[in-house]
Formats: C-alpha cells, sequence, structure tokens
C-alpha cells in the first residue's frame, strides 16, 4: 500500500524520454531485417544440416525446423570478427552461486561473472588471482599483517599472485548482443581472502573511461560466516524526478562500508529493476490507451510486439545495470536475487486472472523471465518466449518449458545447460501466467548461515502466492539440507513481501466496497476519478498492491501456514529463523514471538522471528502521514492463540536531526534504506546434530552460556518493547547500529537497517539503526521440547 500511494503519478509521462546508448539504438535497424528474413524463412528449413549440428527439431507444418545440438538451439550468429577486443555492452556482474561445506572435503565458493558483449567475437577469457590472503580483524575491519607475494598460501591449486585463466561460456548470442559467463570456483583459506580478476581487451562501447580495468571481490573464511547486505526496490516508478531524488545514491554508501569491512554478498529481495515504462514510452503503450477493456485482452501478442518488447527490456537492463554507483557494486560484491513484479510490470501477478491471462501480459511474462535468468542469475535462458505468432510457445511442453520459435531463433543460440545449478529449487508445474516453472534458492552463506530465497511472483495470482507443491519441494529441500549441516544455527528466509506488518483490511473492505461501484462508473463514462483506477483491469489501483501483502484477507490462510512451518522448522531443528522483506518503501522491524502467557524465554522461543523490512535503496519513499498512518495501525495481532506479532519500536529519531516522521512514531521509517546482517563472531565454536545435546563439545565452549545469558525479564513484555537484551537500546545508540562494529551476542545475529539522511545528497550518507538477534543456547537445544504448549 505505501508504495502506491506514494507512486500516485506512476501512470504519468516520465519527466523526459529513456536515453539508450547509441550502440544498442542500431538494434532498431537490425530488427527490421531479422523479422523479415526470419518470416520468410520460418516456413521453410534454415537448419545447418551438418554433422556438427545434429537433428532439426521439427515444429510441425508450417513451422520449419530449429538446430537442436547438445550444445544449445539455433547457430546463433557468425563470427565476424578474429580481433581480440570485446566491445562490452555491460558488465562486468559478479554472482554468488553457492558454497559447499563437508567434513571430507576442503569448502568451496562457487560464482560466476557475466559480461554482455557485441557479438560475432570468439571466446573471451577471464583471469583470477588471490591478492591478499592475511587474516582480518572482523572487530575493526583491518587486516592483520601485510600481503607478500612471496607466501606459500595456496587456494584452489594456486599461490598468492598466481594467474589462471578461465574460458567463457556463451549463454546466448542474437545479431545485437552476446552474453557470456566465467565459472569461478575458489577453494576457501582459514582467513578472510580478496580475489582479483580481468577480462583482457575491454572496451565499453559507450565510452566510459572511468571504468577499471581489473575487479576484485572479498569470500569468507573456512569457518566464518558470510556478512550480507540486503536490498530492495532498486529503481524509479514511472513519473518520479529522479534528479530531485539525486538517482540512485544510497548505493555509494554501500561501496563506502564495503571499502570499510567488505561483504561478501548481497541478497537483492526484488525489483532489482523497475520495467515499468514499458507501458509509458514504451512499446505497450498503444495497448495500454485501449479503452475497450475486452479488446485490450484480446490483443495478439505478435512476433513484432514481441520483438519490440524484447529490445526494450534489453535496453533498460543495459541501462541500469550500467548506471554508476549501483555498476560499480555489481562487480565487486558477489550478488543473490530474486524478482518481484517490477522486474517483470508493477502489479504482474495481482490483477484480476482473465486479465492475467491475455496474450501481451503473458508476452511480457516470458520475456521478463527471459532476461531475469540472464542478467541475475546468469543462466540460459528459455528457448523461445511467449507469443501468439507461434502457437508452440504459448503452452509448456513439461519440464522442457515451451516450444521453440524458428522466428525467434533465427541467427540466434541458446545454450542447453543439461544440468540446473543446485542452488535452484524448480518448481513441478509453470507458473499461471508465465510458462516457466518457478526458482526458489537455497545456498550457505558461509558455515552458520543458511539461505532460502522463496520466488514468490511465478506462481503468484490475486489468490495464491505459491503452489502448495513448491511449498513442499522448499521444505524437503530444507530439511535434508539442515539434517545435514548440525553446524548451521540461523536460517535467513527471502520473502520479498514482508510478512509481519500492520493489518490493511480496512482499506480493502473500502476499495471493494458497493460505493466504488458508482465511481468506477463515472471514470468509464466521464473520466471522474481518473487517478484511482489502473488502465489495466479497471480496478481501483491501490488494489494489486494490497494484494500483493501477505496480511491481504485471500493470502491469510497460506501466511498461517507458512509461519507455522518455519516455526516447525526452527523447533526441529533448533535453529533461529530470520525473515527479510522489501517491498514497502519504508524500513521498519516486525517479529512474531510467542505469547507472553506462555512465559518462553526468547532464547529458547521457537517462535521467535525478526522480519527486517528494508525498502527502498533507490525509489522514493511514501509520504509522511502514510508512514505515521501504518504506525498508528501497528497494534499486537495474533496468528493464533500462542504466536503475536507486531512491529518493534526501532526508530529512536529521525536520521541526521530531520523529519521524517511524527514524534510519537518509532516503527516505520519512510526514508531510503538498505541493511546489513553480521554473524557475531562465533570462530572457534563446536557444534552438534541438531536438536542433540547429548554429545556437546567442551573444546573451547566454556564461556559461550555466559556470553548469552537466559533472559528472565523478557518472559512478560509485549512486541512493542525489546524481547531480548539484543534489542535493549535498539536504534542509532545500539552497538551494532554502524553495521560495521559487533555485538556482545555471540553466535546471533547483528542487524543494522542504514537510513539516508537527506535526498538531496548525492553522496547517500545515512545513519544506522541496529539490533541483535539472538542464538539458541548450545546447552539448551536439547530442550526445546520442554517449552512446546
Amino acid at each position: 500500500m505505501t508504495k502506491a500511494i506514494n507512486d500516485r503519478s506512476r501512470h504519468q509521462e516520465p519527466t523526459s524520454p529513456n536515453e539508450n546508448d547509441h550502440a544498442i539504438d542500431s538494434a532498431f535497424k537490425l530488427q527490421d531485417n531479422r523479422i523479415a528474413r526470419a518470416t520468410d524463412e520460418a516456413k521453410s528449413t534454415f537448419t545447418d544440416n551438418s554433422p556438427a549440428h545434429g537433428p532439426p527439431v521439427d515444429l510441425g507444418k508450417g513451422f520449419g525446423q530449429v538446430t537442436n545440438t547438445e550444445a544449445g538451439y539455433g547457430n546463433g550468429p557468425v563470427i565476424t570478427s578474429t580481433d581480440d577486443e570485446l566491445e562490452v555492452l555491460c558488465g562486468p556482474l559478479l554472482n554468488f552461486k553457492s558454497m559447499n561445506h563437508s567434513r571430507s572435503i576442503p569448502p568451496k565458493w562457487h560464482g560466476s561473472v557475466l559480461i554482455v558483449i557485441k557479438p560475432g567475437k570468439r571466446y573471451p577469457q577471464l583471469r583470477l588471482k588471490g591478492v591478499n590472503f592475511t587474516d582480518i580483524d572482523h572487530s575493526s575491519g583491518h587486516t592483520n599483517g601485510t600481503s607478500d607475494e612471496g607466501s606459500s598460501h595456496k587456494s584452489s591449486g594456486f599461490t598468492l599472485g598466481q594467474e589462471r585463466s578461465i574460458q567463457g561460456i556463451k549463454l546466448y548470442a542474437d545479431p545485437v548482443k552476446a552474453f557470456w559467463r566465467f565459472d569461478l570456483e575458489l577453494q576457501l583459506r582459514e582467513s578472510e581472502a580478496r580475489w582479483e580478476y580481468l577480462i583482457p581487451h575491454m572496451r565499453y562501447v559507450s565510452g566510459a573511461s572511468s571504468r577499471s580495468s581489473s575487479y576484485t571481490f572479498v569470500v569468507p573464511g573456512a569457518s566464518q560466516s558470510m556478512r550480507i547486505m540486503f536490498h530492495s526496490c532498486n529503481g524509479f516508478s514511472v513519473g518520479t524526478d529522479e534528479d530531485a531524488w539525486s538517482g540512485p545514491a544510497l548505493w555509494n554508501d554501500v561501496l563506502r562500508v564495503h571499502k570499510e569491512k567488505p561483504f561478501h554478498v548481497m541478497i537483492g529481495g526484488g525489483d532489482q529493476i523497475y520495467n515499468d515504462g514499458v507501458r509509458v514510452g514504451g512499446p505497450l503503450r498503444a495497448w495500454t490507451d485501449i479503452g475497450n477493456p475486452r479488446k485490450r485482452r484480446e490483443f495478439p501478442f505478435d512476433e513484432r510486439l514481441r520483438d519490440d518488447c524484447d529490445l526494450y527490456y534489453f535496453n533498460n537492463y543495459i541501462k541500469w545495470f550500467s548506471t554508476e554507483p549501483f555498476a560499480s557494486t555489481n562487480c565487486q560484491i558477489p550478488q543473490i536475487n530474486v524478482w518481484d513484479d517490477h522486474d517483470i510490470i508493477d502489479g504482474f501477478g495481482s490483477y484480476t486472472d482473465r486479465f492475467m491471462k491475455c496474450a501481451v501480459f503473458r508476452g511480457i511474462g516470458g520475456i521478463s523471465f527471459k532476461y531475469y535468468l540472464l542478467m541475475q542469475h546468469h543462466v540460459p535462458p528459455p528457448k523461445s518466449t511467449y507469443t501468439t505468432s507461434s502457437p508452440q510457445t504459448t503452452t509448456s511442453h513439461g519440464l522442457s518449458g515451451a516450444g521453440a520459435d524458428p522466428a525467434q531463433l533465427y541467427d540466434t543460440f541458446v545454450l542447453k545447460e543439461h544440468k540446473e545449478d543446485s542452488c535452484f529449487i524448480m518448481g513441478r508445474n509453470p507458473g499461471p501466467y508465465v510458462e516457466e516453472r518457478s526458482r526458489s534458492l537455497y545456498m550457505r552463506l558461509g558455515t552458520r548461515i543458511a539461505f532460502v530465497g522463496v520466488d514468490a511472483r511465478t506462481e503468484r495470482t490475486r489468490h495464491q502466492v505459491n503452489y502448495r507443491d513448491t511449498y513442499e519441494l522448499i521444505f524437503s529441500r530444507l530439511k535434508s539440507e539442515l539434517s545435514a549441516a548440525p553446524e548451521v544455527n540461523h536460517l535467513i528466509v527471502l520473502l520479498g513481501v514482508p510478512i509481519a506488518y500492520p493489518r490493511l483490511a480496512w482499506l480493502e473492505n473500502i476499495f471493494n466496497s458497493p460505493i466504488i461501484g458508482p465511481i468506477r462508473f463515472l471514470n468509464k463514462r466521464f473520466g471522474i476519478a481518473g487517478g484511482l483506477f489502473n488502465r489495466f483491469d479497471g480496478q481501483v489501483d491501490l488494489l494489486d498492491d494490497l494484494d500483493d501483502h501477505y496480511t491481504a484477507r485471500q493470502h491469510k490462510h497460506e501466511r498461517k501456514e507458512l509461519i507455522h512451518r518455519l516455526q516447525a522448522l526452527a523447533q526441529e531443528y533448533c535453529i533461529r529463523i530470520t525473515i527479510l522483506g522489501g517491498d514497502v518503501h519504508l524500513a521498519a522491524l516486525g517479529r512474531f514471538y510467542s505469547s507472553p502467557k506462555l512465559a518462553i524465554p526468547t532464547e529458547l522461543d521457537h517462535r521467535y522471528m525478526a522480519n527486517v523490512i528494508s525498502s527502498a535503496i533507490t525509489n522514493k519513499p511514501p509520504p509522511k502521514a502514510v508512514a505515521n498512518l501504518l504506525a498508528r495501525r501497528n497494534k499486537i495481532h495474533h496468528l493464533d492463540h500462542n504466536t503475536h506479532e507486531t512491529l518493534m519500536n526501532l526508530f529512536d529519531r529521525d536520521p541526521g536531526g530531520s523529519s521524517k516522521t511524527a514524534t510519537s512514531n518509532h516503527c516505520t521509517m519512510p526514508s531510503r534504506n538498505y541493511a546489513i546482517i553480521t554473524e557475531t563472531d562465533g570462530a572457534g565454536m563446536s557444534f552438534t546434530a541438531n536438536g542433540d545435546s547429548s554429545n556437546l563439545s567442551a573444546h573451547g565452549n566454556e564461556d559461550i552460556t555466559r556470553d548469552v545469558p537466559i533472559s528472565e525479564s523478557a518472559k512478560a513484555k509485549n512486541g512493542h518493547s525489546p524481547l531480548h537484551e539484543g534489542e535493549e537500546g535498539a536504534g542509532t545508540t545500539h552497538a551494532v547500529a554502524s553495521g560495521v562494529h559487533m555485538g556482545r551476542l555471540q553466535g546471533g545475529l547483528d542487524v543494522s537497517i542504514r537510513v539516508e539522511i537527506d535526498q538531496h545528497d548525492r553522496e547517500g550518507k545515512t545513519e544506522g539503526y541496529g539490533f541483535s538477534s539472538k542464538l539458541v543456547p548450545f546447552e539448551t537445544r536439547g530442550s526445546w521440547h520442554l517449552w512446546l504448549t
């Protein structure tokens, strides 16, 4: 709701047209020729019948054939240049993939680097070397000792300073662009390590000269957990004056903190890019302007419109991911991303079902999924995306997805990866409006933190967030992983949209009441209250945002079941669960916890789960009045008889002495922000099988329980107040507020939400608000059942 109220102008014309790189604009000329040739030849065979390309795929009468090999689909554009220069359109982009932890082999870090270049080049290469294998003092952010080129330290089979060459893998290529991935595998050392990579012969087509020729990133030590940065809503809504908000200024603050104390990973919680302009200044403008809802629903998404939209989404990705200072962050901090509606188009999945099933929405759903996979996950896209010109693309064929379209694959290559990344939890069935399966994520973030990111958009409708069998797949994976990893203390769950948040049922009731009917009639006939209704399905414009919320009426039972399953997981494996949420364009801290009448200390409370709400890092916040209204609606709610929930008073004052909220509002902060999550140093701690305290090790752990004493004072408090000592003094004076310094709750999680002080400051300076989450004490891990009711 908050972002919707704030974005009343989102259906207006942008203040200035999108300006794409001059080299990218030339794609429109190539497009016309490509469509014409593909249309003429799609009804005949255009495969290379040489044995190297294997047998063609016959798509049926009138559709010709597509080259199908072990390597991939299509022949792709031919090599047009044999020189070494790489004409770079975007990148490099650094991703984190997985980290394997095994008692039998040293842990390894897996990631990737992506570049987008002009096609027709030979295989590019990446050069990688370790540049700093020194110990880092996590309490101060400084290194201990100095780097030594003559060191005998080794990692992944080579010494400090020794260079390794990594061959590029072509994911996708057409006459306009080529996506190349470089797979990285690093054996973790005992201490934090810095690595440097470069891709020789890069030349930016845009003429940018400020980009570095080499880039560095930092990975944790073998016994450490990752230092995490979390963000969401990284873009501007249509109609926003971007200069008035100093562009994506907070990324400057991210880089400053990263320089002082490096992040090992940054988690994008959704809306990493805003593609809403496709309906305003893009190829869907004419379709959006159609006044008759039935004609809009029946409008075809033919090959011409599909190609125009494909080019729009590509250009928008290239422009935004090349925008500084976001671009400089992308190449230094490994990313994990899960998408949300603006990565597709505003409200995707939350409009009425019959409208969501129209050809245009299904078409842009497929295109946005294509570039989401390429740009945000570094994996090959589907072989073709939805278009009414090729019926085989309109239906998913099991695990292989939709059929191949000769027109789309003309002069195009799509890699065929025979094994999905281990981090993906793939849905069994395609989404209702996208012909592809959902991709949730599981990965280890170092030794003691596990992460699961729920894809809450691919399967979303107005009445569901995810399929029931998708939840089964996610929890089955979690149980399997946690059973094999007794050292895991924390599970971080990314849901995208907040789940512990004030109820807005009263507003839903108003928008769904009979009083709206006459207003809608006046809007259709005379244009009255034009800003109240959206141009897609004619519903009240805020409803798609309200329907997105887990607290919406139609998601109530799904939400309750999800929280109960998380509680059961925390109880069974004796882990602390922390939930990340974004989307709402303000900062807050929600918590689930056991009813005070049960007198369960927080340390032993499997129902205690903090919901860290951080949004937006770039988009503008809601008005002050909206944040204050939400704060007044912040009551103590009851998920069930034993579980309470509410927002905690985190904001003791407004950032930098500003006046962003009412003096009575200490729980919602309408200012741009991002979050930092760090495990309080747990190195040297020993572990037992989850739920088993019979074999507790005594090696070096005698003082652990004294560092995290069970708090008797927290038993009878309500959720507006601190529930344990890690929440005492929460805000700007808390020890972890800066996001750089550590707290004292050993093995817990330190959380800092850094909030922008002044929107006109292009340096993006922030003030931090901190609190700490508690670890389950070791000697009580086998005793949680004593507190169950």
